[in-house]
């Protein structure tokens, strides 16, 4: 087949969660594939990378851009159907490489990355089959997300207008699309009962690069005093707040059942809020590293105590790989089906989360079966090039070119 894969990123470095999803899914689709790539480059930025994607890619597109200035909110906001999250994804230098792309060539399909992709071919290119590939589903997000930010009656009246501006677009896009990807069965669930019964979704859930992500692959013992690590981009909410609820909550209860403890968080662009957590006591604050394994590695356990989600968390089949057992929230490891107790361990309220996590740091047999058990698990469902297969197949089997216009005509 010939596709066309839309990024609104060029996801390279792989230096956030979501570059790992799409950029070990496109180069397993190469593998079975002709594939075209066209990404967006903010200000041009990582440009300098396309030699990585030509590899694999037969053409590769970089697209300079900025965006546009949020709109006032009135008329520009408060008049316009669309919502400010989409709009701000609407570039005409976007859309004529789109059509340039598809002058030149012919595809049996395009695979856009997000909805604020699939926006381009919603008017226009509707002969072509359309896979839109969610990272997270927005509305889902946004929803969880607003649980957690402060209220006022302004703040309240502007998320209804963008929620329900959302979820028309949510629907329209799911009115178009072919297929929806998606991380996991809650977020298909979701689809189904808030956005519509009829789109098809196929779970592809997220993986770990079992070839980097190994135990031995860094010299590095575990830290002499009991360890804790969160990983992740810092100036994302989901992971800022679940930092917050640790700190407000949970840390000082769990200093008094281990006085010793350590915590390291470990991600780029970490807020004023974060970096003021260092000066607490046993508490690390590193920044963006150059390699995250020497720190899985350094932990007794990851927690992972996220209170909103939307997609899965890429950081626990990473620590699982590298044998680094974790501690989540229901939410946080939604999509993987992971066994309490088992592969992980599960608590949703702080009270549960400090429990769990005072009793995993004092059981060293424990923690040796969950990290058994989740490398296992890991290296027999999470494994990209078994995903990334298993997505391809999909699009053999539905959209080969015969079959489809044979189906649809």
């Amino acid at each position: 087949m010939n596709i066309l894969v839309i990024y609104p990123y060029i996801p390279f470095p792989i230096d956030r969660g979501t570059y790992q999803r799409v950029f070990h899914l496109l180069r397993a689709l190469a593998r079975d594939h002709t594939i075209d790539l066209l990404a967006l480059s903010e200000k041009g930025e990582r440009v300098e990378h396309r030699e990585v994607f030509e590899q694999f890619c037969r053409n590769v597109t970089f697209v300079p851009f900025e965006h546009p200035q949020w709109p006032r909110l009135f008329p520009n906001r408060l008049m316009h159907p669309l919502p400010t999250t989409i709009r701000h994804w609407r570039l005409p230098e976007v859309a004529e490489a789109i059509r340039a792309k598809l002058a030149l060539h012919s595809y049996d399909l395009v695979h856009v990355c997000d909805i604020v992709m699939a926006q381009y071919f919603l008017k226009e290119h509707r002969h072509i089959p359309l896979s839109v590939d969610r990272s997270r589903v927005d509305l889902q997000f946004q929803e969880e997300q607003q649980s957690r930010l402060p209220h006022g009656l302004k703040s309240s009246l502007l998320f209804q207008e963008q929620m329900w501006k959302l979820r028309r677009f949510e629907q329209l896009v799911a009115q178009r699309c072919a297929v929806q990807v998606v991380c996991g069965p809650d977020d298909e669930t979701f689809i189904r009962t808030e956005v519509s019964l009829d789109v098809p979704v196929q779970v592809v859930t997220n993986g770990v690069d079992l070839d980097y992500f190994t135990p031995d692959a860094v010299n590095v013992a575990r830290d002499e005093k009991p360890t804790v690590m969160f990983c992740g981009a810092m100036d994302y909410m989901p992971n800022t707040d679940a930092l917050h609820w640790f700190f407000t909550e949970m840390h000082e209860r769990l200093l008094v059942r281990i006085p010793d403890l350590r915590v390291l968080i470990v991600g780029k662009a970490p807020t004023p809020q974060v970096r003021a957590y260092a000066e607490l006591p046993g508490v690390i604050v590193t920044g963006g590293v150059p390699d995250v394994r020497p720190y899985y590695r350094r932990a007794w356990a990851q927690i992972v105590p996220l209170r909103v989600g939307g997609g899965t968390r890429l950081k626990i089949p990473e620590s699982m790989a590298v044998g680094t057992p974790v501690i989540s929230t229901t939410i946080g490891a939604q999509g993987l089906n992971l066994q309490h107790g088992k592969d992980i361990l599960l608590a949703d309220k702080a009270e549960s989360f400090v429990h769990q996590t005072a009793r995993l740091l004092g059981d060293a047999v424990l923690r040796q079966n969950i990290e058994e058990h989740g490398m296992q698990t890991c290296r027999a469902r999470f494994g990209w090039p078994g995903l990334g297969r298993q997505l391809s197949d999909f699009y053999r089997q539905s959209f080969n070119p015969a079959i489809f216009h044979h189906e649809h005509n």
